[in-house]
């Protein structure tokens, strides 16, 4: 099915030339990936682009953990962290959701934040687990209880829930993963399949007959068993040959907290199927050889999809940073016999990987680096931001592969006082040129709602910033408007979001160390006017829609760093 777009919006103002414009360099009708840098503006996109599209594949795909505590070593202190997590099963759902669209159609569109890079199960592996039954196809009911374990379902004839099935006789019902309320009946005559069925898991009502019906696994995390007889072989050697490098390094402690870890790791693999941490095994799972790249959900796309990087400004360096630093935290915990090599290539892309991943990318941002304007010039893409510019710094260095030639900057890169053409909003769409080498692809939109001027920016003394800041919001308040409060630390904005509580101020606190649903219904209330106040820190800075807020206070806004940059304030003022 192509897309369809839903919408009693029409384009107003720049809207008409910017989309006249991106539809020329890109085709239509392909499954697109968009990218957001944080859940809580994934989870906005995800509702309007479900809202625009409502009946083709719109799917989130953003990390699953409520509380997520990873496992690492503190060798100053002689302190072992163990992973700690709560994961949240509704979005779970959403994620087993967009790869079972991915696997079955083409008209999807996935939103995701950058967790996206990290590594899930092979698509090959995924679909070898699939199951799919046929009305009056002769199979056996043990083959098919039998096939929904080695999927991951789990047998429970009383509480019935996601991931899960139970038998009734000849009736066999399943709760699919990725299903919203909706359970699937097999009913059985003989080793005949007589009748599928979709019913409430809730009543128990059948509201439809199928004829075939495909079964996907219950978690993101499955192997084949041939593939996991072969892991256990591989893991073993593995371990065999870490102990003796260890001992002749005479680090027999970390030899002998290893072998006990990896054995009793690869007991639960055996019997079970599964362990704690059985990520760190991913590369034995999969068969693939060391420092191969991870799979992901970018490896569920066909190879012509699209990737939207919305606030790519902000996104880009996340993108980048995220495996320098799950790396630098494994290589502790290998090095003190805490994991075995193989758990480094558990990880996510890293930038190289990512660009080599993708096929045609359109950056959004009101404040974009010079990183997308550079690759935003037909034929070059030889550019990725180094890891100085992800602290301010404008150093480049051209973009490879790892185990290509890296190519020179000289006769790509412009000189310092050379300009890069912007296709202007009065430039008609028929001038704007895709195919010219050296021509920059780079459309301009001015977003100007009705009624809305450009913000009033007032500069107060840091002396009495916080009276001050009561002042003001108190003068909000009585408006029946919203205020926003940003500061620079967590610390500061629960302790901010206190001290104006006990002044008689209705206020929330919102940063990262709150879940994304709860997050969402955060700003839900701040809209209802369930309370008038929001302290955060760089979350409120892209992409939020909070049209009732008229006030936005900026504590401490003369301090140096990224929340505080020339980007990060134009930013912020926009909101």
């Amino acid at each position: 099915m192509p897309f369809q777009l839903e919408s009693n919006y029409k384009p107003r103002g720049d809207q008409g030339q910017a989309i006249a414009k991106l539809i020329k360099s890109v085709k239509l009708d392909r499954p697109t990936l968009v990218i957001s840098h944080n859940k809580t503006l994934a989870a906005q996109l995800y509702s309007e682009f479900k809202q625009f599209f409502p009946r083709n594949a719109v799917e989130y795909f953003v990390s699953y953990f409520d509380y997520y505590q990873p496992e690492a070593y503190i060798p100053r202190s002689d302190t072992y962290i163990e992973k700690d997590s709560s994961i949240n099963e509704e979005i779970e759902r959403l994620r087993l959701a967009a790869t079972s669209a991915l696997l079955s159609r083409r008209d999807v569109i996935v939103v995701a934040s950058v967790s996206c890079i990290y590594g899930i199960t092979s698509p090959e592996d995924y679909e070898q687990m699939l199951l799919t039954v046929k009305r009056g196809q002769h199979i056996s009911r043990e083959a098919v209880l039998g096939r929904l374990v080695d999927m991951l379902y789990e047998r429970n004839d009383v509480n019935f829930a996601r991931g899960r099935f139970r038998v009734r006789g000849d009736v066999v019902e399943v709760y699919p993963g990725s299903a919203d309320e909706e359970g699937i009946r097999l009913e059985f005559f003989g080793d005949e399949i007589d009748a599928i069925r979709r019913f409430d898991p809730l009543t128990g009502h059948a509201h439809e007959s199928l004829n075939v019906i495909t079964f996907f696994p219950a978690k993101q995390f499955v192997t084949p068993a041939d593939k996991l007889n072969r892991a256990l072989r591989t893991i073993r050697e593995e371990l065999e040959q870490r102990i003796v490098e260890l001992e002749s390094q005479n680090k027999l402690l970390e030899a002998q907290r290893l072998r006990m870890r990896t054995e009793y790791d690869l007991e639960m693999l055996q019997e079970m199927g599964f362990c704690n941490g059985i990520e760190n095994y991913s590369r034995h799972l999969s068969g693939r050889p060391p420092g191969s790249k991870p799979y992901t959900i970018i490896d569920f796309f066909p190879k012509d999809f699209l990737v939207v990087i919305d606030e790519s400004h902000a996104t880009i360096p996340q993108i980048g940073g995220m495996y320098e630093g799950d790396r630098s935290r494994k290589t502790v915990l290998v090095n003190y016999g805490f994991r075995l090599p193989s758990a480094l290539d558990n990880r996510p892309f890293n930038f190289d990987e990512f660009m080599k991943m993708t096929n045609q990318i359109i950056y959004v941002s009101a404040t974009p680096a010079e990183f997308e304007i550079q690759n935003s010039i037909v034929g070059n893409k030889s550019y990725m931001p180094h890891r100085r510019q992800r602290i301010g710094e404008e150093e480049l260095v051209p973009f490879a592969i790892a185990g290509e030639k890296r190519p020179t900057l000289n006769a790509q890169r412009p000189t310092p006082n050379s300009e890069i053409h912007i296709s202007k909003t009065d430039d008609p769409p028929e001038k704007f040129n895709v195919h010219t080498p050296g021509a920059p692809l780079i459309v301009e939109q001015f977003i100007r709602p009705t009624g809305l001027l450009d913000p009033k920016i007032t500069l107060k003394p840091l002396r009495n910033q916080i009276d001050e800041t009561i002042e003001l919001c108190r003068q909000r308040v009585e408006k029946g408007e919203r205020v926003l409060v940003t500061t620079l630390t967590k610390r500061t904005a629960e302790d901010l979001a206190d001290y104006l509580r006990d002044v008689g101020l209705k206020v929330r606190y919102l940063h990262s160390d709150i879940d994304a649903i709860e997050r969402v219904e955060i700003l839900r209330g701040l809209r209802a006017a369930d309370f008038d106040i929001l302290v955060g820190i760089n979350l409120l800075r892209e992409g939020l829609d909070l049209p009732e807020v008229s006030l936005v206070c900026i504590l401490d806004a003369d301090k140096e760093g990224f929340l505080r940059s020339q980007t990060s304030l134009i930013q912020t003022a926009g909101r």
